[in-house]
This record gives C-alpha cells, sequence and structure tokens, in this order.
C-alpha cells in the first residue's frame, strides 16, 4: 500500500471506534444531561485545541509538510481551542456561554472543513510522513473533534424549548 492510501484508509477508520464510543458510552450518559452541561463537556475537548500549534513548531513536523497547510491548520485549531476555553470561562453567564459555543463550533467545523480541503490540493496524504510526531492528530483526534461538532449542532438544533430553557432558565445551575 502507498503512504497515501494508508494515511486515508486510517484517516478514514479514525471515524469508526470514535462513533462506537460514542453511542456506547457518550450518548447514554449525555441523556441525563442538560444541553449547557453536554455543550460544557464537548469545549472542554475542544479547549485543548491549542496544540494545534504543533504544526509550525519546527522540529514537530518535517521540512517536506505543505507550507500552506500548515500555519492555517495550527491557527484554526488555535482560535477554536481560545474559543472553548472562553465559552467554558463564561458558563455562568449563560447569554455569553451559548454565543462562545456557537463561535467555537462554527470557527472548528470551518477550520477542520479547510484542512481537509488544504490537505488534498496540497497533496498531504503523499506527504502523510511530514506530519512526524504529528501524524496522530489527524487520525486520532480530528475525527473525535469533527464528530463532537456534529453532536454539537445536533443539540444547537433540537427543539427550542430544551435549548431555550437552557439560555433563559438555570442561570444557578
Amino acid at each position: 500500500m502507498s503512504p497515501a492510501t494508508i494515511f486515508t484508509v486510517q484517516l478514514v477508520l479514525g471515524y469508526v471506534p470514535w462513533l462506537l464510543v460514542l453511542g456506547t458510552y457518550v450518548l447514554p450518559g449525555l441523556k441525563s444531561m442538560e444541553p449547557w452541561q453536554v455543550q460544557r463537556a464537548i469545549a472542554v475537548l475542544h479547549s485543548f485545541r491549542f496544540f494545534g500549534l504543533v504544526f509550525i513548531l519546527p522540529g514537530v513536523v518535517g521540512p517536506g509538510l505543505p507550507a500552506d497547510f500548515a500555519p492555517s491548520a495550527a491557527y484554526g485549531d488555535f482560535i477554536t481551542g481560545v474559543l472553548a476555553m472562553i465559552a467554558l470561562l463564561t458558563v455562568r453567564v449563560r447569554p455569553l456561554f451559548w454565543l462562545f459555543v456557537v463561535a467555537f463550533n462554527v470557527v472548528g467545523t470551518v477550520d477542520l472543513l479547510i484542512n481537509y480541503y488544504h490537505g488534498v490540493q496540497l497533496g498531504l496524504p503523499e506527504r502523510a510522513g511530514e506530519l512526524v510526531a504529528a501524524y496522530w492528530i489527524p487520525i486520532l483526534y480530528v475525527p473525535a473533534l469533527m464528530i463532537t461538532h456534529i453532536l454539537a449542532f445536533y443539540m444547537l438544533a433540537r427543539p427550542w424549548s430544551k435549548t431555550g430553557q437552557a439560555i433563559t432558565g438555570g442561570l444557578t445551575s
């Protein structure tokens, strides 16, 4: 198998275990939580996206990593992580919390989609070895991020009554 094929297979298969974990362990627990608690849990995961800056750290990735890929991936992750942290810091001020929940999910999803697109356009699968120590990020971490963004949007799109109560009521909970 070529390196590009191996990278692509690993990237696609990275979604399978995360979906199994979500369905088996995460969703049953989330059903008992309020919408704001679910979004807070998702924000915790995304608050670690500051480490996407490794894409621009010399010595962590190889010199052959497409130059146009690294800054976009690094700073998109960084911005998403900061927005998620702000959401966590504003959890007691629900209107601000919900604003930052939407912001980090929109920015984070767009970032991942742009990175997928740029990766394909720039031939990243053929040069996946240039990810070096950061190789695990697109294989293991990105699928979890994308799945939780989809879950977050699903939760945000649920009937207004539940989300509306979370926004307007329970300000002290």
